[in-house]
């Protein structure tokens, strides 16, 4: 009996998980839990860490799970790594699941680094109003560059405030639309925008929104996959489980 763990965080998780549970495909959706109030699911959830390919390949190997989908954020590359080396070390189908990145078109200001430490380093110079549209794991890391203004948006409101010594913070969740991210800089004055290039509709607006106003983008680029099978669709990986159960993985 195909038995999928699903690791998620993101919107194709959620699609996927949904998917499974209208064809009564039996799954399990894991978070990592660093979002204090995920989103209700229609299959049961794990959250938290494996502790590692050891962990999760127990895991694996514990609960039957018989198909592993790897639809992390596109930036999880440690556990994207952990997954494909578990995947082969308990001996199921893997597959990941991730969307499409962003290109820069006509009226785009994007410049390119490789990492965060690249991004840190590029903000050398003057004082500036910044956008970081990161997410709250790597923000602290900018308190190397303490001569700008950050302007910084969480899902949740952190325990510890962020060690930016100038910083305005605003809890919320999106999607949010172009015109209200095209407000939102014209009222903080922002003068750059620095994200990763995470892909998905979803977050695309700020991009949308700095190209409106010619603001520049400092892009974060992804971080390379492992060499395993890749989709950006919830229905490849439908027609995947089924084919790969038909034929044995």
């Amino acid at each position: 009996m195909t038995n999928i763990l699903i690791l998620g965080g993101t919107t194709e998780a959620s699609a996927l998980a949904a998917a499974a549970a209208q064809r009564g495909l039996r799954a399990t959706l894991s978070y990592a839990g660093r979002t204090e109030r995920p989103r209700a699911q229609p299959v049961p959830l794990r959250i938290g860490g494996f502790g590692g390919v050891e962990g999760l390949t127990r895991y694996l190997r514990l609960e039957g799970v018989t198909h592993l989908v790897d639809a992390t954020h596109p930036f999880a590359a440690t556990m994207s790594r952990h997954a494909a080396e578990a995947a082969r070390l308990a001996g199921i189908g893997h597959i990941m699941l991730t969307r499409p990145q962003w290109e820069a078109g006509e009226g785009d200001r994007w410049s390119h680094v490789a990492d965060i430490a690249g991004a840190v380093a590029a903000l050398a110079g003057r004082a500036q109003r910044v956008m970081l549209a990161l997410g709250r794991m790597h923000v602290d890391a900018f308190a190397a560059q303490p001569q700008h203004h950050y302007l910084l948006r969480f899902i949740d409101r952190p325990v510890v405030p962020p060690a930016l010594p100038r910083h305005h913070l605003l809890v919320d969740r999106g999607p949010f639309a172009v015109e209200s991210e095209v407000a939102l800089m014209r009222a903080h004055e922002v003068e750059l925008v620095v994200a990763k290039n995470a892909g998905g509709e979803g977050a695309r607006a700020k991009l949308d929104a700095a190209r409106e106003l010619d603001i520049p983008v400092l892009m974060i680029d992804r971080p390379p996959l492992p060499d395993v099978r890749v989709t950006h669709s919830v229905a490849d990986v439908l027609y995947w489980l089924a084919h790969s159960a038909q034929r044995g993985v």
